[in-house]
């Protein structure tokens, strides 16, 4: 199958193209008129295609994948006179430089973006636009399973977490607003308490990426980036509306932002969803207790004047998840009785209402970002933030015996409360070749366990400095890197007879990166990565001990774990043609001392039911796999696309295969999108798809409670288009999941063991812009 897509891109690219009006590429550089030194942190603003970008420290901008046609080009930044100018986009390439004219007053329409990528050199993906709004309702990791080789840890169809290049959990970086989000996500049902409809793009940066955010990014990072803050005073809205008919859920999004006049340089954001859900339906059942119960806000408000920029943000998330009630069974041989036949003993109809079990949970966002950014001196920015974290997990039965039963309190609670700050210089471009950055970070945890114990409480000091520079002439880039952080723990242990005991752990460890990326000619790149990351063992993997009602599962740490070192090497080349657009990555991530949760021989009966009994582990183990995408227009308004993911995973000691990795994913869709109106409908589109998910054959043999389930077809279609409301449009969208409502099991549902997955599922979008 690699073979045959390679071969069929290869052919593709030797043929001879037709015209193509949406792979335009606008680039150039931004410099003081006076000087001549070039201006980082310029923002260029298209506002016809609504896209923007920033200038890097070497004033250099780049956007891609636009479409033929004229266009208004904005450059703003702070202590410059604004520039507009009128352009024409009429081949692939325009390379269109810009001077600013230095001025002592301050700048009124200035927007820099909330989070940019430090390096270049990083393969990443990116859903912004269009492709981000149909995806709106759905959760963070749903969202980011349109990125090839990004899949998600699912439990049931409400908890998910982004899975990349086999990896998930602690070895996946989530970065909200900027601020590294610090919550629980130690479970496998403890997804991240981040709102989607927050962000305006979503980023997927793969492979090591600890030089620049430190530990815990060995597998790479998702940035949620939220909407520059506006540029004029005017009021402006959006509403977003979504219906889905499985589980009968319903999602609401307002979005209210502006400036204000009398106090220039000054605006602000207001955001709030609001999401209600009941019980999912498989293709013959209904999952008991599966509702969901979303609020959600934020605020944002910042200031900028001369080389001053000021931001403060404020978010709350608020849910209440219903845990599958067939998943808590009472005995071990109800339990075996699930496995072997199928089905769930607990069935049941329709109900928005959450009972026991269920998760009630929140997390507070609070950010401070200063930054300082004269071009000749580069730019400082210091960014403080401070995250509360609370989990209370309920049981199915209400304890009658302790003193938990009267005020029906949670059985498991905890509440993560962590401080971060951050520090970053990126110098003045050197000679117009050489950028860089170099930084400081910050943090500190303190975590506090009530009710029955499952981890111990801890508290949690982490510092680290990095230096990272990128050296650029003509078609090739250079990137280097190094890091050093310093971990240190004071764990609190409640053994038996209530007697308290300390453990003190110090981890410290180096990382570093090396990538080279060359350019040939306007279509063809290549880019290669080599980095050593490490990540130190978390509490819960060294001292968890008990039955997570979350996961329905008796989980147990190991006290004499060790760091996980890794070592990843990744090469990827990309090809942007008149018709056809290929990427091709292939990785090998070799990891020292891998740390897993392993499912062990027997379910486990305790005094809450029987479970199954998982416990941590540690091997030396691998992962590489290829991620390949092809995008192939067969006419101006007719596309053809293909995924292709792959991940082997194994432990190299024993010679051993490894449990949760991705089975083989290939995804196909036909996308049809006329540059006339159709039915009264602008930006009209139409598009059929399907998603193959081969089955696990290389699990461990008898190493799950349940063996992989099969392979299966999904079949999903969508169409859509926008009518202008009093010269605002209104976007609408209808598309199905699941079409032929077919009936599977997905490998990395935790929920597998005891019943189906989603069947069908309409869903209608609406977006109003005012």
């Amino acid at each position: 199958m690699i073979r045959w897509l390679i071969g069929v891109g290869l052919l593709l690219m030797g043929s001879e193209l037709l015209a193509q009006n949406c792979s335009c590429t606008l680039r150039g550089e931004v410099n003081d008129r006076q000087t001549g030194q070039p201006v980082a942190g310029a923002v260029i603003w298209l506002p016809q295609a609504q896209r923007q970008t920033q200038t890097n420290a070497a004033g250099r901008y780049e956007l891609r994948n636009l479409c033929q046609g004229k266009y208004r080009l904005i450059c703003q930044v702070l202590g410059y006179q604004s520039d507009t100018l009128s352009i024409e986009l009429r081949h692939e390439e325009l390379e269109q430089d810009l001077h600013l004219q230095e001025e002592d007053v301050h700048l009124q329409n200035v927007t820099v973006t909330a989070q940019r990528l430090e390096s270049s050199l990083l393969t990443r993906s990116i859903i912004e636009g269009a492709a981000l709004d149909q995806t709106r309702g759905q959760t963070l990791a749903d969202a980011l399973k349109n990125v090839t080789g990004v899949t998600s840890l699912q439990t049931g169809s409400s908890i998910g977490k982004p899975i990349i290049h086999g990896m998930h959990s602690n070895r996946v970086l989530i970065l909200n607003n900027g601020i590294r989000q610090e919550g629980q996500q130690w479970g496998s049902e403890h997804a991240p308490e981040i709102d989607p409809f927050v962000a305006k793009r979503l980023t997927v940066v793969k492979g090591a990426a600890g030089v620049r955010y430190g530990p815990e990014a060995l597998a790479g990072v998702v940035l949620v980036e939220p909407e520059p803050l506006p540029q004029q005073p005017d009021f402006q809205g959006e509403l977003n509306l979504v219906g889905f008919s499985n589980g009968r859920q319903g999602i609401g999004s307002l979005q209210l932002q502006g400036g204000l006049g009398a106090i220039p340089g000054l605006a602000w954001r207001v955001q709030g969803t609001l999401k209600r859900g009941g019980n999912i339906r498989t293709p013959g059942y209904f999952l008991d207790n599966t509702g969901i119960s979303e609020r959600n806000y934020s605020v944002t408000l910042g200031y900028r004047r001369k080389n001053w920029q000021l931001e403060g943000f404020m978010s709350q998330f608020s849910t209440e998840l219903g845990i599958f009630s067939g998943s808590h069974i009472g005995s071990v041989s109800d339990l075996e009785n699930v496995l072997k036949n199928g089905e769930p003993f607990i069935k049941s109809g329709f109900s928005y209402q959450i009972n026991r079990p269920f998760q009630d949970v929140s997390h507070t966002l609070q950010k401070l970002k200063i930054s300082y950014g004269p071009a000749q001196r580069g730019v400082w920015s210091l960014t403080l933030a401070r995250q509360i974290n609370e989990r209370a997990e309920y049981d199915l039965h209400r304890p009658r015996n302790d003193s938990l039963a009267n005020l029906n309190r949670p059985e498991l609670n905890f509440k993560l409360t962590s401080y971060n700050a951050d520090l970053v210089w990126e110098h003045p471009a050197i000679a117009k070749k050489i950028t860089g950055s170099a930084g400081l970070s910050l943090s500190y945890q303190r975590n506090l366990v009530y009710g029955r114990p499952l981890i111990p409480n801890f508290r949690q000091l982490t510092t680290g400095l990095f230096w990272l520079e990128k050296y650029t002439h003509q078609d090739w880039e250079l990137e280097a890197g190094v890091r050093y952080d310093f971990r240190y723990q004071r764990i609190t242990l409640f053994p038996s007879r209530g007697v308290r005991t300390y453990k003190h752990l110090q981890f410290g460890n180096a990382s570093g990166s090396l990538g080279v990326l060359r350019r040939l000619g306007s279509h063809w790149s290549m880019r290669l990565n080599g980095g050593m990351a490490w990540r130190p063992p978390n509490v819960n993997e060294l001292y968890r001990a008990g039955v997570h009602h979350g996961a329905a599962a008796y989980e147990e740490g190991e006290a004499t774990l060790k760091p996980e070192t890794a070592f990843n090497l990744d090469y990827t080349t990309e090809y942007t043609g008149k018709r056809l657009r290929a990427e091709v990555s292939v990785y090998r991530n070799y990891i020292e001392n891998f740390i897993y949760l392993k499912p062990q021989a027997e379910p486990i009966l305790t005094i809450r039911g029987a479970f199954p009994y998982f416990k941590y582990t540690q091997v030396n183990a691998v992962f590489q796999g290829i991620d390949a995408s092809f995008t192939y227009l067969i006419t101006k308004s007719l596309s053809w696309q293909t995924k292709y993911a792959v991940v082997r995973a194994k432990d190299v000691e024993h010679e051993a295969r490894l449990v949760q990795i991705p089975p083989d994913r290939l995804e196909n869709s036909l996308r049809l999108q006329p540059e006339k109106a159709v039915l009264g409908l602008t930006n009209f589109f139409m598009e059929a798809g399907h998603s193959y998910v081969a089955k696990q054959i290389r699990a461990p043999e008898n190493g799950d409670f349940a063996p992989p389930p099969a392979a299966y077809w999904l079949w999903n279609a969508a169409i859509g288009g926008s009518i202008p409301i009093h010269r605002h449009p209104l976007q609408l969208s209808l598309s199905v999941s699941n079409a032929f409502n077919a009936r599977y099991r997905d490998y990395l549902n935790r929920f597998r063991y005891y019943a189906d997955d989603q069947g069908r599922n309409l869903s209608l979008r609406a977006k109003w812009n005012f």
